[in-house]
């Protein structure tokens, strides 16, 4: 806020000495705010200046900059931002379209899902009584209808969860020889992998069939651990394999709800359950993060699993059938979305995916800003890199149809993973506050409130329990926008950080007590520590423009524009989110 206030008398002082052209069509100052000091007798000589709409003094050199800048903004400057603005709206009534073709997909799903929720699987059949001859193998003859199934849990350095993975894993309702968990611990603390291996240690013990499984390197990050754990003889016996991070906690009767789909379906190779929140109460960063993720369930892969039969794997919460991995190529770590990579190559085989968004899986959200911002980045840019990877040979497949192409490459790809990011920032970031700068440009009113407005809408009606958090949801977002959009160009463009992979930081909130929602939350760190440079400068920017547009202006952008850099001043001095762990 001080920022604003210092902002505020800069342009107050600046309209003390400056004079809009009162004979030209450029003049935008109000009139009572006109100088009426003078010198030297009378009034001081002015010309007409339109650099921003002001008035340069005639003196000196003033004549020339006056020539020099009217030429560079009429060649290059408006034109320039007219077209810049003229390509975002386009962009963003695409948005538009696709998020009400999904909104409305999303709401006629349950009425249309290809696969109804089958019954259970038979424990018992043919099968299971000519094993049962008599032996007193009786646990034998309830089990054998069961396929056996192999639960994975990547881990690194999971102190704070680690238990509670393994635990909900060790604790779902499946015959006990016919499950397999497995931990594949790429942890580098020494201390870690002693607790996670002892955990292990524990379960086995309690008659759990568990395997503890390392490697000597961090090859490949998530994805590397994923294929080489699919490498043990002891996989080959297994039908179908569940992932879980490792601070995801299924539910006992995960595996009952889920497996009766790929039984019963040969064509399905992926069940995705829909991920719950256990610390999404804890602050207004977290609360906003749960609304975005609740859209991205309910209305992305509820539509592209109804209409489709296809979405991105969320790598995580999820089953796979094995003989669909395999056909796939297996897991690979080209990208930073090992997962998304695995879906869209399955998916070009013809292997159908169901969304089940009645099962729920516990999760926790990053409460930590710089957590979520890395998370974002590896999302963002892995998915943009993807699409550049995978985008020929999308096109040139023969084993899947026309539409499904369109659909990947236009509206999975291209508009949810290019536009929905860039679009925000651009627009609402830079084009609408330099057009209070260049008076030749306006951005007309459909663009800035029409369209915006209603995609706002078709996220609310999802949420309606969150609907008085809309707006901080759209400042926010918009800050993160910032954000993705580098992502975004580093992933299509193949820059330094394209395979930059932190792990997310977990605080291991499980106990499901609800709080107030913080607007704030108080840093326990130093200022700087804190900071984030780029989203301050941006800041500055948009404070700059709301100003002019205040004190110069004839429109009311300065309201919206003071919101949005108060907020990238909230996020940049690091006045969101927790700063350090509970550890």
């Amino acid at each position: 806020m001080a920022g604003a206030a210092a902002m505020a008398s800069l342009a107050a002082v600046a309209g003390a000495w400056l004079e809009p052209d009162i004979h030209g069509p450029t003049a935008v100052l109000p009139r009572r705010l006109w100088p009426s000091w003078s010198g030297g007798g009378g009034r001081a000589e002015l010309f007409p200046f339109p650099l921003l709409g002001w008035a340069w003094p005639a003196s000196g050199g003033g004549e020339a900059l006056r020539a020099a800048w009217d030429a560079a903004r009429a060649a290059a400057v408006a034109p320039a931002l007219a077209a810049a603005s003229w390509v975002c709206l386009a962009l963003s009534a695409m948005l538009l379209a696709d998020a009400v073709f999904l909104a409305a997909a999303s709401l006629l799903a349950r009425r249309r899902r290809p696969y109804r929720a089958p019954g259970p699987i038979a424990s018992a059949g043919p099968a299971a009584e000519e094993e049962d001859d008599g032996d007193g193998d009786e646990e034998a003859g309830r089990t054998v209808g069961y396929p056996v199934v192999l639960v994975q849990i990547p881990m690194y350095n999971e102190r704070e969860v680690y238990k509670l993975s393994i635990g909900a894993a060790c604790g779902m309702s499946w015959p006990s020889d016919r499950v397999i968990v497995q931990v594949l611990d790429d942890s580098t603390d020494p201390t870690v992998k002693d607790l996670v291996e002892l955990e292990c240690k524990f379960w086995a013990n309690k008659g759990k069939n568990v395997k503890y499984e390392v490697r000597n390197n961090r090859k490949g990050y998530k994805a590397g651990a994923l294929k080489q754990g699919m490498l043990y003889d002891y996989v080959q016996q297994c039908d179908f394999v569940a992932v879980f991070d490792a601070d995801f906690q299924p539910e006992p009767d995960f595996l009952m709800r889920t497996i009766p789909y790929l039984v019963h379906n040969p064509r399905i190779g992926l069940v995705q359950a829909r991920w719950e929140f256990v610390n999404h109460n804890e602050f207004l960063m977290t609360r906003i993060q749960k609304m975005t993720l609740d859209y991205h369930f309910k209305v992305e892969q509820e539509a592209g699993s109804s209409i489709f039969g296809f979405f991105g794997f969320n790598g995580t919460a999820g089953v796979w059938r094995i003989s669909s991995i395999k056909e796939a190529g297996g897991w690979e770590d080209r990208t930073t979305v090992e997962d998304m990579d695995l879906a869209v190559r399955a998916g070009l085989k013809g292997w159908k995916f169901i969304y089940v968004g009645d099962v729920k899986v516990k999760s926790e959200l990053p409460s930590n800003l710089k957590a979520y911002r890395r998370q974002q980045h590896r999302w963002t840019c892995g998915a943009a890199n993807l699409f550049r990877k995978t985008g020929v040979e999308i096109i040139l497949t023969k084993e899947v149809s026309l539409w499904r192409k369109l659909y990947l490459i236009y509206s999975f790809f291209f508009i949810r993973k290019v536009v929905a990011h860039v679009v925000p920032f651009m627009l609402y970031c830079v084009v609408i506050p330099l057009s209070v700068l260049i008076p030749e440009v306006s951005v007309p009113v459909w663009g800035v409130v029409y369209i915006p407005t209603t995609i706002t809408l078709l996220y609310a009606i999802r949420n309606p329990s969150s609907i008085h958090f809309i707006p901080f949801w759209i400042l926010f977002e918009n800050v993160m926008s910032f954000h993705r959009t580098k992502a975004t160009f580093i992933g299509l463009l193949e820059l330094g950080s394209v395979n930059e992979w932190v792990v997310t930081e977990k605080l291991g909130n499980s106990n499901g007590t609800k709080s107030v929602p913080q607007i704030l939350e108080k840093p326990r760190c130093r200022f700087w520590d804190r900071c984030i440079i780029s989203e301050i400068l941006v800041a500055a920017f948009l404070f700059f423009c709301a100003t002019y547009n205040l004190v110069l202006g004839d429109d009311f952008y300065f309201v919206y524009i003071y919101l949005q850099a108060i907020t990238f001043l909230i996020v940049g001095t690091g006045f969101c989110g927790t700063s350090s762990s509970n550890s």
